[in-house]
């Protein structure tokens, strides 16, 4: 059996941990925007991957790459703090109901798309 990238199981996690904060939202923060979170949430996350290897070359930034490599294993500590902070944005909506979480939404849908660019970017090399 094959080992499991790591670039896709921080990814997924951090994509769970999105869908986690956009339920948190959706159920403590200001009402009737549900639809505006879920929104939000794809359109950045697909904006992002759709759009850094093009903004790279533009600005000429060099290739962006995996974020865990496997020569450099502190990387995956670091990269851990990803799903960390989006789980732990996920927590202000319970204890401070009745907000918009838009702005946070957008924050952590970019977070994942830097994530699903990095486990793209891992699986073509």
């Amino acid at each position: 059996m094959n080992r499991i990238e790591p670039n896709i199981l921080l990814a997924a996690s951090t994509g769970v941990a999105l869908v986690l904060l956009v339920m948190t939202a959706a159920m403590f923060g200001e009402p009737g925007n549900t639809a505006k979170y879920v929104i939000s949430a794809v359109v950045c996350t697909v904006l992002f991957v759709a759009l850094n290897g093009w903004m790279a070359r533009v600005m000429n930034r060099p290739e962006p790459r995996a974020m865990i490599s496997a020569a450099t294993p502190s990387t995956a500590v670091w990269a851990g703090l990803f799903p960390l902070l989006v789980i732990a944005a996920a927590v202000a909506p319970v204890f401070l109901p009745g907000h918009d979480y838009g702005l946070l939404i957008i924050i952590a849908a970019v977070w994942f798309g830097v994530t699903l660019d990095s486990a793209l970017r891992a699986n073509r090399r």
